[in-house]
């Protein structure tokens, strides 16, 4: 038996900008997520500021049999209650404001734009007090994927933001 002498494989290299800029397109999709996300409430909030459109979801749900959400069923149709039609319309805006830096941060990240990266940083950081916040006072799983993921962020886009300026 002959034996073949040992060859390594070469993988192919992958250069930090290459790895910079995927991580770049991955929180830019996720931003792109967040924005959809708030133009369907934004929506949806426009659509209940008519007090006969929140009527009938609170019909809608008053008559809705799920077993085992009772409870948040009924607290739902308290808080649409208690908002009523009027308060709609500034969540609706609320919702529009958050939509647009979000879409901004994510398209400037797309872009691959330095100023971005900041932008960002700043302005994920700035919500993680009330993330914290909103995650200990009413736990949830969902609240603590997004403090983490929110908070995973600042730290790699700080560290990228920071290499490139050093290199410059």
């Amino acid at each position: 038996m002959t034996q073949q002498p040992d060859r390594e494989i070469a993988l192919p290299q992958v250069s930090p900008e290459s790895q910079h800029s995927l991580g770049l397109r991955v929180i830019a999709i996720y931003k792109g997520f967040e924005t959809l996300g708030l133009l369907l409430a934004a929506g949806a909030a426009f659509h209940l500021q008519r007090h006969q459109n929140v009527d009938r979801l609170v019909h809608w749900l008053e008559h809705l049999s799920l077993t085992d959400s009772n409870s948040l069923r009924w607290q739902l149709v308290e808080a649409l209650m208690k908002l009523g039609p009027s308060r709609f319309v500034a969540l609706g805006m609320v919702a529009l404001g958050y939509a647009s830096l979000f879409a901004t941060e994510g398209i400037g990240l797309w872009l691959r734009k330095r100023w971005a990266e900041w932008f960002t940083v700043i302005a994920t950081a700035s919500l993680i007090p009330i993330e914290l916040y909103e995650t200990t006072q009413r736990f949830s799983w969902f609240k603590l994927g997004v403090l983490l993921t929110n908070v995973a962020i600042v730290i790699y886009l700080t560290r990228i933001a920071r290499q490139s300026h050093s290199r410059s």
